[in-house]
Formats: structure tokens, sequence, C-alpha cells
């Protein structure tokens, strides 16, 4: 499968698989002409993150292919990884 990344910032962010990456630029593009928009995505791991976009942001992405992860569904109400594997 396809993974991508965002990088805003200089910081990356791994899409989680149900992202619509086309959807996500568009709210990106609508977020810089503002003086200043967060902007909400679900990473791997169903975590839901929140960048704040401005004029000055450098966001890129990029993809790569690895293999699929039954885990990764978006469901940030079932986060896995880290610290919610062991409770």
């Amino acid at each position: 499968m396809v993974q991508t990344a965002i990088v805003a910032d200089g910081v990356t962010y791994l899409l989680a698989q149900d992202q619509d990456l086309a959807r996500l630029k568009h709210r990106i593009e609508d977020a810089v002409k503002t003086a200043g928009t967060f902007v909400d995505f679900v990473v791997v791991g169903n975590r839901q993150v929140s960048i704040l976009i401005t004029p000055h942001s450098r966001v890129s992405t990029h993809v790569a292919t690895v293999l699929f992860d039954e885990r990764d569904t978006g469901d940030v109400d079932f986060p896995f990884g880290g610290y919610y594997d062991v409770l």
C-alpha cells in the first residue's frame, strides 16, 4: 500500500491510511490564505493532529510503499502504538 507523509515546517507526519490527501491539500491551501488556521488530520496510530498553517508555513508531501497495517483505521477512539498498547 502507499503511505503518505506530510512535512510541515520540518516535522513529518505519517497519515493514517484512510486520509484523503487531495482534500487535506485543499484545506492547507485554504488555511494559507488566512493569517493562521489549524488544520486537523489523523496520523498513523489513529492519533489526531492539529497544525497551525500560516502564509509562512512550508508544507510538502511524499509517498512510500509500505506493508498494510490493519490497525491503521484512522479511528481516533482506538489509537495504537506506544503508551496505548500497554493500557
